[in-house]
Formats: structure tokens, C-alpha cells, sequence
């Protein structure tokens, strides 16, 4: 019984490792733009990068960030990440709940450039029908509403570089 009984706590204390261990890791942070190695810019390409700044107040939302309408990313609120693209012509947003041409770029990318695209929640305020009823039937409630705008890369190079990293390619 001995025997059984220390092999039982064995058993128990290596799987109490394993928990410890895997919470750990589900923990850790990603890390920092600033803190990555970027490889170069592949030959013939144009790198678009994306960044959200961290606000308490805004949106948590994570919506799809598109490139000729294909997703290249998600926005997330705090996060960078970017996509390695053919030099060309580009119509670049964001899903959102507002349907507006000024929430979009086009931009014309030439070898080499590297752009930098900031996502931008702006909250949309909608006024529901019945009164503001208690009961779900109305009053004024927000949608996501999402910008994207150019950035210059003197401003938004440190604005990348203390977002956490989401990946590229």
C-alpha cells in the first residue's frame, strides 16, 4: 500500500507541476515591438504596419483589418503588428459598424516604403426607438466604429515600438 500510495503522490505532484506551468505560461505577456527581431523587407515589397494605442475608454473590440478587402490582421487595442505586401495600389480598413469613406485609406505602395496605419475607435452613438424602455426596447446605446489614418513614421515608430507584438509576414 505504501508503495501504491507514494507513486498516487507522485502522480499528483507531477500533475500539480504541469497546471503550475501551463499557468504560467498562459500568463506571460507578449512581447513588446521594440523587443522583436524584424527580418529585412523582402525584395520588390512594401510593409504596412498596424498599430491600435490602448485607451480605458475605448472599444475592446478586436475587428478584422483588411487590404483589398482580404484580412491581413486583427486590431487589437495595445497591439502592432504588420504584413509584407506587393509594391501596388491598396483600399485598407477596418471593419466597423459604419459603412463611411473617410474611414478608409487608399494608398499607392512602392518598393521599400514602409507604411504605418493607425487604427482609431471612435465611439458611435445610436438613438434607439422607444424612450429608453428598461426593458431592452430602446434608448441610446454605442457601436464599434473604426478609423484607419496614416501616420507619420516619425510619430508612430515609437507608438509601434511600445505595442505589443502581434506578428508579421
Amino acid at each position: 500500500m505504501t508503495t501504491t500510495h507514494t507513486m498516487s503522490s507522485r502522480h499528483l505532484w507531477r500533475a500539480a507541476g504541469v497546471i503550475v506551468m501551463l499557468g504560467m505560461a498562459a500568463c506571460a505577456q507578449s512581447p513588446l515591438t521594440a523587443s522583436v527581431t524584424i527580418p529585412p523587407l523582402p525584395a520588390g515589397e512594401a510593409r504596412v504596419w498596424f498599430y491600435r494605442q490602448f485607451d480605458a475608454y475605448d472599444s475592446l473590440s478586436t475587428p478584422y483589418i483588411r487590404m483589398n478587402d482580404a484580412i491581413v490582421g486583427i486590431s487589437v487595442p495595445g497591439g502592432a503588428s504588420y504584413r509584407d505586401v506587393p509594391a501596388g495600389q491598396y483600399h485598407i480598413n477596418v471593419d466597423s459598424y459604419l459603412d463611411s469613406p473617410q474611414q478608409d485609406q487608399n494608398v499607392a505602395l512602392a518598393p521599400g516604403q514602409e507604411l504605418y496605419v493607425k487604427v482609431v475607435p471612435l465611439r458611435d452613438w445610436i438613438q434607439g426607438g422607444g424612450g429608453g424602455d428598461p426593458g431592452g426596447g430602446g434608448g441610446n446605446y454605442t457601436k464599434d466604429t473604426f478609423y484607419v489614418w496614416q501616420i507619420a513614421p516619425e510619430v508612430a515608430q515609437g507608438d509601434v515600438a511600445r505595442s505589443v507584438f502581434y506578428g508579421g509576414g
